[in-house]
């Protein structure tokens, strides 16, 4: 058997860009910052939001970046092509109704258009995150399809009411 000599992955320095230009606004919680990597015809989807577009999607990260006040982020960018950009991100931040702390891993997706980032999609374990932010209550239930459909709904009727507070439409 020939074995074939290593070689690193490629990674397309522009699109690599676009991440690192999100998460260092992302690390300074600056959301508009964040945003301006986003194009107009933006597709978002989380487990704790469900599907977002462009301007719920720019709603959602001002309110994060307002409230959290010890938000902590780290990153780095897996795979980059011309289209496509890979990243693991970690944040670590106290969760808000509760005051428990949460470090929650994620492994995001951005599809990349005319420099933009027009579809962005965050995975993470749902059950060890509601196991982090709620406790006994996460344990019980966070691995559940109701725990998950009523945190999105949850989630967006706060975004909303966070929304109409700043008159964001």
């Amino acid at each position: 058997m020939l074995l074939r000599p290593w070689k690193p992955l490629r990674m397309n320095n522009a699109t690599s860009d676009i991440a690192t230009r999100f998460y260092q606004a992302l690390q300074q919680r600056d959301a508009k910052g964040m945003i301006v990597n986003y194009h107009p015809e933006l597709e978002f989807t989380d487990p704790a939001f469900g599907r977002l577009n462009y301007l719920h999607t720019g709603a959602m990260w001002q309110m994060l970046c307002s409230s959290a006040a010890d938000l902590k982020i780290g990153f780095s960018v897996i795979h980059a092509s011309e289209t496509e950009v890979t990243t693991k991100w970690t944040a670590k931040y106290t969760f808000g109704k509760t005051g428990r702390l949460v470090h929650n891993e994620i492994m995001a997706s951005m599809e990349i258009k005319v420099g933009k980032i027009i579809r962005h999609v965050d995975e993470f374990n749902l059950y060890k995150w509601a196991k982090q932010a709620l406790g006994v209550q996460g344990w019980l239930i966070g691995a559940t399809p109701y725990f998950k459909k009523k945190l999105q709904q949850q989630t967006n009727r706060q975004l909303l009411r966070f929304m109409a507070k700043n008159k964001i439409s």
